[in-house]
């Protein structure tokens, strides 16, 4: 795959005196032409080690405008990013619209290291290359540039780049070990490598290999590509708004409509089995951190379902210390500036934390998707998405309880009625809310769909019944001391 990388291309100063400031102002009036143009730009530079990923990073920085410019050299995981799931590190650091994020190491580097030193096996591979093009179409999908750069040397020119950086004692830090350890296992890099990139080369965001051992070619090769991929973007026209598919129905018998809101209970046994509930939800809880484990609750439903009150009972048996409930509202200029899923990423708990989400990323598949916030092909999109998201979570130590609190519609209007009649409880009842209503049917049939399909192994809905605020407070507590139980 590399063949066409090592035909000895030279630039000589010349050629690249006179190239340089016409490139340079090129790139100056794309970078200014792209912050208006509603979408970011992710670098992927990659490469064998000692292949001047550094220096060509350093270039780019150097010849744009570094205000509009993010670079980000990630190596090993440090101790905050070790404690959530693997893409955190990435999502975390994604461009907002307008601007150039530059990844010195990225989503590549593990699995093509680990795998060429025989750390990661044959199927760990194959998983490791599904969620990158699981990632990278999402970001596609957001309307994010992807330009993946790999700079290519030969095992020969490595060999002799190391020695000349050993050689000075101003360089010959950046040789350590490990660069060695990965010269001896060169040809099984190249292996590790060529597999990632021929699954991961698409048409939308193709790798470019560059010839990389002389640095003046190198240099202009990786700013002439990347002033191409934004100008094409530049001027390709803006896809027409698509029409908004009808609404959804709901079928007469759903898993809704199955359920048995009648169920109650006293009040005297609710205050019993709270007390018992949260007094072992509280010590249990305090494990997690010793398991290497952190927990996500989503709470949805029917507005004026009880999820604010069931929220409290939770919260009741936990150190404040160590969770945090995030009110999700309409998204802000900086949230609308990335990825969908970027404002649920950076709120992710640590080991020994609990994220307990009021509103979630479902409200895609749901209000997004029945108000025209996001386009169809968004929250059709959605549904994949959450899933990976979901699963990642889970394969990596984090707990994911999502409940859907429903009530029938008389009680909804009950509870609208009371809210709006007592002073301290008119705060919770808005316009909006009375707008949902009329589109009852079809945010059930929303929710069904929702369930369908979002409904894992990993991370499962449970459906709690609630018409009796106490019998849903206690079902939602008796879930989160079950899986305490059993997935501790």
């Amino acid at each position: 795959m590399f063949e066409a990388a090592q035909l000895g291309r030279k630039v000589d100063r010349k050629t690249f005196a006179a190239r340089e400031p016409e490139l340079r102002e090129a790139l100056l009036d794309a970078q200014a032409r792209l912050a208006e143009a509603g979408f970011s730009v992710v670098v992927v530079m990659a490469g064998a080690e000692g292949s001047g990923k550094g220096e060509a990073v350093n270039m780019l920085v150097n010849w744009l405008d570094a205000r509009r410019v993010e670079t980000h050299a990630l190596g090993s995981p440090s101790e905050e990013e070790r404690e959530r799931a693997e893409y955190f590190r990435f999502w975390r650091l994604l461009p907002g619209k307008g601007r150039i994020g530059i990844f010195f190491g990225s989503w590549y580097t593990r699995p093509i290291s680990q795998h060429s030193l025989g750390e990661l096996s044959e199927a760990g591979m194959e998983d490791s290359l599904r969620r990158i093009a699981e990632f990278e179409q999402m970001l596609e999908a957001e309307g994010v540039l992807l330009v993946k750069l790999w700079l290519h040397i030969t095992k020969k020119q490595q060999k002799k780049r190391f020695n000349q950086l050993e050689r000075s004692p101003d360089t010959a830090w950046r040789v350590t070990r490990t660069d060695w350890r990965y010269h001896k296992t060169y040809e099984q890099f190249v292996n590790s490598a060529s597999r990632a990139l021929r699954r991961t080369d698409t048409g939308q965001s193709p790798w470019h290999i560059i010839e990389a051992w002389d640095a003046r070619y190198c240099h202009l090769t990786v700013a002439e590509t990347l002033l191409e991929a934004v100008e094409r973007r530049l001027s390709t026209p803006v896809p027409p708004k698509e029409p908004a598919l009808p609404p959804p129905v709901a079928l007469p018998v759903n898993v809704l409509s199955e359920l048995d809101l009648g169920l109650k209970l006293k009040r005297q046994e609710y205050r019993k089995a709270v007390k018992e509930h949260q007094l072992r939800i509280g010590r249990k809880a305090r494990k997690l951190k010793d398991r290497r484990r952190s927990m996500v609750l989503v709470f949805e439903g029917t507005d004026a379902a009880g999820k604010g009150g069931a929220i409290r009972r939770l919260t009741q048996a936990l150190d404040a210390r160590y969770y945090k409930v995030v009110q999700i509202a309409a998204p802000s200029d900086e949230e609308l500036a990335r990825p969908y899923l970027w404002r649920f990423w950076r709120n992710l708990p640590r080991w020994g934390h609990i994220a307990i989400f009021d509103r979630s990323w479902y409200g895609r598949v749901l209000v997004e998707r029945l108000e025209g916030y996001c386009s169809s092909r968004d929250w059709q999109r959605a549904y994949g998405e959450i899933n990976a998201f979901e699963e990642q979570l889970v394969l990596s130590g984090t707990a994911v309880l999502k409940f859907w609190l429903t009530t029938s519609k008389d009680e909804q209007l009950r509870r609208f009625q009371d809210r709006e009649t007592l002073g301290f409880k008119r705060y919770k009842i808005t316009g909006e809310d009375w707008r949902n209503r009329e589109k009852w049917d079809a945010y059930q049939a929303a929710a069904c769909e929702m369930i369908e399909r979002t409904s894992s192994e990993l991370a499962p809905w449970t459906l709690v019944e609630a018409e009796d605020k106490y019998f849903a407070r206690v079902k939602v507590l008796q879930t989160v001391e079950h899986w305490l139980n059993a997935g501790l």
